[in-house]
């Protein structure tokens, strides 16, 4: 300085002008202005995945998904636009084996409703895939999603990866005379919606909090991680029980038709197969985890009981538990009616967030 006052050089950060009160103010609230922006993103993109899969759950249970019977990127966006249309894509549909199956009697009116549901499934799709796209092309040449940028290129390759996944399973249903989609094929493409769901969640949670992590995660954060994968494993589970409709069947409770392990448990060969394509099987064990679920959920909840923020987290998801067990029983015996199925899905999708929130949380070692 001299006489006082600030002399500035050639350097563009010297003492005199880099601690200056109104630069730091001005930092902070820049720094804070694009967290918020891309939280902002990542919160409309969980709330757009959660109705996502909502509304694939309700174009499975209204039989829906085969009304769609060609698949084009572009042209598949406009949808019928006159009578007769309408009457050339209800006449395509008549051709597959699932007409005669499940709506022989339906009328062009009944078809426009199941038409709709898929269709807006597949448009809900491109809207995420366009609303993920463009922000991110945008905050990544800004250089707002600074050193994360491996996670959000991941996060879109996964969403577009469902796109094809989901045109996959949809094709599945158009051969060897099935009246649906492989139940392969539609756990797999549940699954990757809950991964993506997870991953934006988690994401969102990170970029909200400042991105902070523990070097060395408490031990008690394995066993949530486990928890979390368990209920992973229990959605994917439940839906091969929606995929071969196993549900509409063994209708009592505790028992299954009077035994505890039902009769035919085992009755495809090999073995393996009965996992997947039996419905004694499948239900038996999607019972059985749900069960075990509880149990680990109780038994994680006493460990950790001390600690005050993790045992909140820990005892939402026991709720939420307890909650989708009693929902999952009352749908079972009254023979799995759309709305009660609905609503089990719908609250599968908080259990897993919950226990996404768990590990995370422990993970922090809050």
């Amino acid at each position: 300085s001299s006489g006082g006052r600030e002399v500035v050089g050639s350097n563009p950060i010297t003492p005199t002008t880099y601690f200056r009160p109104e630069r730091i103010a001005m930092s902070s609230m820049s720094s804070l202005r694009i967290d918020k922006s891309v939280s902002r993103w990542l919160f409309l993109l969980v709330l757009l995945v959660i109705g996502m899969i909502v509304l694939g759950g309700a174009t499975r249970l209204t039989n829906s998904g085969l009304s769609m019977t060609e698949w084009d990127l572009v042209v598949g966006m406009i949808p019928p636009m006159s009578e007769a249309e309408w009457i050339a894509e209800f006449e395509k549909y008549k051709q597959i084996p699932e007409y005669a199956a499940e709506h022989a009697d339906m009328t062009v009116d009944g078809f426009k409703e199941i038409f709709f549901w898929e269709w807006s499934h597949r448009m809900f799709g491109r809207l995420i895939g366009l609303i993920y796209a463009v922000p991110f092309i945008y905050f990544l040449f800004m250089g707002r999603l600074r050193s994360r940028v491996p996670r959000f290129f991941a996060i879109g390759l996964l969403i577009l990866m469902q796109g094809l996944v989901g045109k996959y399973m949809v094709e599945s249903g158009f051969v060897k005379n099935r009246v649906d989609v492989s139940q392969y094929m539609l756990a797999f493409h549940l699954g990757m919606g809950f991964l993506i769901l997870g991953l934006l969640y988690w994401t969102w949670k990170d970029q909200k909090e400042g991105w902070s992590f523990r070097s060395e995660p408490p031990a008690y954060a394995g066993h949530a991680g486990l928890l979390a994968i368990l209920v992973f494993f229990q959605i994917i589970a439940g839906a091969f029980v929606a995929g071969i409709h196993a549900g509409k069947k063994y209708n009592d409770w505790p028992m299954m038709n009077g035994r505890f392990v039902p009769e035919g448990y085992s009755d495809i060969s090999p073995f393996w197969k009965n996992l997947f394509e039996n419905a004694a099987t499948t239900q038996f064990n999607h019972r059985m985890l749900a069960y075990i679920l509880v149990v680990v959920a109780v038994f994680y909840w006493w460990r950790i009981r001390k600690f005050r923020k993790i045992r909140a987290k820990s005892t939402m998801l026991m709720v939420l538990l307890a909650a989708q067990v009693g929902l999952g029983i009352w749908a079972l015996v009254m023979v799995v009616p759309l709305h009660l199925a609905l609503a089990h899905q719908f609250l599968a999708i908080f259990v897993f967030l919950a226990a996404i929130g768990l590990w995370r949380t422990a993970k922090l070692g809050y």
